[in-house]
């Protein structure tokens, strides 16, 4: 049960943070629910994909830091960016409720830590107590980083009379800074993992900076 919690706990605190903040018209709790719950859901044929090109070695893994930052780009963060940016897309970007820039936020993220929650899960129960602390500082964050980059693109590109831009940067932004992430760890360099930190609590306290701004524009 204690590692359960220590899977779960993250994700919730986050999203419930986020919720919070969105203080003029909240999202109703059951949209949100669905919102965690696809992010859920798209994990496992995210991760299926991941298996595949793995397996297949269709992105070689290893040969130097270059070939590592392209498979970290495409077959990690194209794969599972790409999944949370299509389902948003379909099957929340259009709905009625996303009435307000910051929902874009408010939805992109509880996707985001619906898919980090499912993965945290697998991994804590695989690995052990310290494989979730370690996640629930580093991990997990990440997620919700990612999620803020596409939150803030869609959030403005709803409410454009021009949204392909911000539609763009919803799915390339998340892309690079995943990426980048996932290539500081695959790196197994020191001098490079070290910076993983600032990227996850630097980039993340600007991001987020910029997306409490959408919360006035209403």
């Amino acid at each position: 049960m204690d590692i359960l919690i220590i899977a779960i706990a993250p994700g919730i605190a986050l999203g419930w943070y986020v919720y919070s903040k969105d203080r003029w018209n909240k999202e109703p709790s059951l949209l949100i629910f669905y919102a965690f719950l696809l992010g859920m859901i798209i994990s496992f044929p995210a991760a299926f994909l991941e298996f595949v090109i793995e397996s297949l070695n269709l992105i070689p893994l290893g040969k130097d830091l270059i070939s590592t930052f392209i498979y970290a780009l495409i077959g990690i963060a194209l794969v599972e960016e790409g999944a949370k940016y299509l389902v948003i897309y379909k099957y929340l970007y259009p709905k009625e409720e996303f009435d307000e820039p910051f929902d874009g936020i408010v939805y992109s993220v509880m996707v985001g830590l619906g898919f980090a929650t499912l993965e945290n899960i697998l991994y804590v129960s695989a690995d052990g107590f310290i494989t979730g602390v370690l996640r629930a500082f580093l991990a997990v964050p990440a997620h919700f980083i990612f999620a803020l980059f596409m939150g803030y693109a869609f959030g403005l590109a709803k409410f454009s009379y021009h949204p392909e831009k911000y539609l763009i940067q919803a799915l390339t932004y998340p892309i690079f800074w995943h990426g980048l992430y996932d290539f500081l760890i695959l790196s197994h360099k020191a001098y490079l993992s070290i910076l993983i930190l600032p990227i996850v609590y630097g980039v993340g306290r600007w991001i987020w900076k910029k997306g409490q701004k959408l919360i006035i524009l209403k």
